[in-house]
């Protein structure tokens, strides 16, 4: 069985070598059972996957509740990552950025007592609000840590001049960014800045919000918001079915499925360009939390990862189909 290591984040932050992304445990993809949830999440607790990650805008906030169920028997062994920043609804559309000095104690005080926890050990800015100076809201961040509710500090979507900024006010740990086989725009800029200022990454979407799996057809996300992405939509959808077909290509040749080689290959690149990466999968059952496991004991030839790294050129649609220009990290750089 693949023991779950741990990695070392920035700011001294260690951490399980893979995450959870508890966002589709709030009906983003339809309708969820918290019997269910729960019971995958002490799984993922139980393999080691100790790094559990949410938002207070999951959900409308149901999502960190459901968390603090889990925390209620096992604080000790769950590293805790939340985020504030989007307001009204969740993704992709309809949305506020928000991060006065102001909001950001306010949105701590409501995380934690829905967490019910005394303190996060990884608070990200979920977005940023890009007429407040990114100093006004890391530094109201800082403030939360020297009052003792907050251990690390994180970032997420957020561009290379911005971390530095941000990192001169205050340490950062992680930085979490959409980065997968299919979307490599970060590592244009923010990629090699955080590795430069020792900072740790967190892919989300790791899997291409499912695509890379090689698991989903149209039909399967008939009912939920992928459905109108560019890249799930019409020709785009059948046209980026090649990229799962190589990945499938890839999987058989070691004897490991597509979600395993997604992950793995991202755990090689971060390797490659000198910093910690430690993706964040999620999804609602224990047997896809074992096989996510199971990527860390996957190794690619350099042959594989050729192939791997040239998949992103052949993508239709962007990574982003968001109403807001500033809503990721590259329509910034």
């Amino acid at each position: 069985m693949t023991t779950v290591r741990t990695t070392n984040l920035g700011d001294g932050l260690q951490v399980s070598a893979l995450g959870y992304g508890a966002m589709g445990l709030a009906d983003v993809y339809g309708p969820a059972d918290d019997a269910e949830s729960l019971a995958t999440l002490h799984h993922a607790v139980d393999r080691g996957v100790t790094l559990i990650d949410t938002a207070d805008v999951y959900g409308a906030g149901s999502n960190e509740r459901l968390i603090a169920r889990l925390l209620a028997d096992r604080r000790a062994e769950v590293t805790l990552a939340t985020k504030f920043g989007i307001q009204q609804g969740g993704e992709p559309t309809t949305t506020t950025t928000r991060g006065d000095a102001a909001y950001v104690r306010q949105a701590c005080d409501a995380s934690l007592q829905r967490l019910g926890t005394d303190v996060i050990d990884l608070y990200y800015l979920h977005r940023r609000e890009v007429a407040v100076p990114i100093e006004e809201t890391v530094g109201a961040m800082a403030e939360l840590v020297a009052a003792g509710k907050v251990r690390h500090l994180g970032l997420s979507e957020i561009t290379a001049t911005e971390l530095r900024r941000a990192q001169a006010v205050h340490p950062i740990a992680a930085v979490q960014s959409e980065w997968s086989l299919w979307s490599r725009d970060v590592e244009r800029a923010v990629v090699p800045a955080a590795a430069e200022l020792g900072v740790g990454f967190v892919p989300y979407s790791p899997l291409g919000r499912g695509f890379l799996t090689g698991m989903l057809d149209q039909q399967a996300i008939a009912g939920d918001w992928r459905a109108g992405l560019s890249r799930f939509s019409g020709e785009a959808f059948d046209r980026n079915q090649a990229v799962v077909e190589a990945v499938r290509g890839v999987a058989a040749e070691v004897g490991a499925t597509p979600a395993q080689i997604a992950l793995a290959w991202l755990r090689l690149r971060g390797e490659e360009l000198g910093l910690p990466v430690v993706p964040i999968p999620g999804t609602r059952r224990a047997a896809r939390v074992d096989e996510n496991v199971a990527s860390l004991g996957v190794t690619l030839d350099a042959g594989q990862r050729k192939l791997l790294d040239d998949l992103a050129g052949a993508v239709v649609g962007p990574r982003s189909d968001h109403q807001d220009p500033n809503w990721v990290s590259d329509t910034r750089e």
